[in-house]
């Protein structure tokens, strides 16, 4: 299995493409906090966990905390964030209980090696042991609980502030007495594990702001995908000097416009290299991004033109449809070539207007650095002013702590 950047890495420790992601019916969960996800959906592990007395001190600290807030807070907002919310303490006692009962040999062991490395959704800790891979996991899973309510209960600024920002004022009454009611609703669930509690409060807070962006078309693979999935288990690669055309979203400013006239463009011209016969399939990628909680997806809409207006059969379109920015474009796309069986060896080709195209092979990496921690793609060949080529790198598994609407 190729793997750009960490060719060093033990092959143990790489992701596997037919890994099944364990899910839940709540798709913003396991995609932003997938550890959690596992600590809960796995039989025997979630048995260890309820059992550990450390583990079960911890759930009832945070338990009366929550009930000294709903005692106390009223209407002050950031008094029930402060309750739910993991303290740095609190994390680093979890930490350290969770590498004193782990054993490569145990339910936590088993939990390493079956599915954190082979999911690549910590793929930036592949190089720790097993059992710090785990704590790294912990800890990232509890930072973006913290991040989800500090931005969408306490209103924090999010990293793209007018797009992303919370739907409420922090000066709301009503919003005051929705958070002590959410808070309140923690605690119903007397099966809690430790960080259970913290977790419901975070989900509830995307979903009371209308922010459960993440989920959107799910399950795309029995839904708006299948088509074309049905089709990749079909396709002879070898016909083919690229394995899929991405094309980046561009959302308009205006309200009640479904697809920008940049859209339209960039459709055409992928449209174009696939009656050229380049690819077998179309990936346009883009979300509910532009203006500030539009209701129309970037990723749909330019579905629906290549379909109606083009005529791209729909089994050689696959849809992206939760990327928020450029960066996300080029790693939600590696995504999809991972988790679709499609040949990671084989370069994609991105197509797009002049300007952009050059802005993804000469600036884009370094800004994905930046934001992401980690390059998800290598640039191949420039081909024309409007088309390049592009590699994965199967670190664009991992999971964004402080994305949660596209984690």
């Amino acid at each position: 299995m190729l793997c750009l950047f960490c060719k060093s890495i033990s092959a143990q420790n790489l992701p596997v493409q037919s890994y099944p992601l364990i899910k839940t019916r709540n798709e913003v969960q396991y995609k932003n906090y997938y550890l959690l996800t596992l600590f809960q959906q796995l039989p025997e592990l979630r048995k260890m966990l309820a059992a550990d007395t450390a583990l079960q001190s911890a759930l009832k600290s945070k338990t009366a905390q929550v009930n000294e807030s709903l005692k106390n807070c009223r209407a002050e907002i950031s008094c029930y964030a402060k309750a739910l919310k993991f303290s740095t303490a609190e994390i680093a006692d979890i930490s350290n209980r969770l590498a004193a009962i782990y054993s490569d040999n145990n339910a936590l062991g088993k939990l390493v090696m079956n599915h954190l490395n082979p999911s690549g959704c910590y793929a930036m800790y592949n190089k720790e042991t097993h059992k710090d891979l785990l704590i790294k996991a912990w800890e990232q899973d509890a930072k973006a609980i913290n991040y989800a309510i500090g931005i969408y209960i306490e209103g924090n600024k999010p990293n793209y502030p007018k797009i992303d920002s919370i739907s409420f004022s922090s000066k709301d009454k009503e919003y005051a007495e929705l958070t002590a009611a959410s808070a309140g609703l923690t605690l119903q669930n007397k099966d809690n594990l430790f960080f259970e509690p913290a977790m419901q409060f975070a989900l509830t807070a995307l979903e009371l702001n209308e922010r459960n962006d993440a989920a959107d078309y799910e399950p795309m693979l029995k839904g708006v995908n299948l088509a074309a999935f049905n089709q990749i288990k079909k396709t002879d690669w070898k016909k083919y000097p690229y394995s899929l055309i991405l094309v980046p979203g561009a959302g308009p400013e205006e309200k009640e416009v479904a697809l920008s006239a940049g859209g339209m463009i960039r459709c055409r011209l992928a449209a174009l290299q696939y009656q050229k016969g380049m690819a077998p399939f179309i990936v346009v990628s883009g979300g509910r991004v532009h203006p500030y909680k539009t209701k129309f997806s970037e990723a749909y809409e330019m579905k629906k033109f290549l379909m109606e207006t083009l005529q791209i059969p729909e089994s050689a379109i696959i849809m992206e449809p939760h990327a928020r920015h450029t960066t996300t474009n080029l790693r939600n796309c590696a995504r999809l070539m991972f988790r679709y069986g499609m040949p990671i060896d084989k370069p994609g080709m991105v197509c797009t207007v002049k300007s952009q195209s050059y802005y993804i092979t000469d600036i884009l990496l370094e800004r994905c650095k930046k934001e992401l921690g980690y390059y998800p793609y290598k640039n191949g060949k420039r081909l024309s002013e409007t088309e390049s080529e592009f590699y994965l790198n199967t670190t664009s598994l991992q999971i964004d702590f402080d994305e949660p609407l596209d984690p």
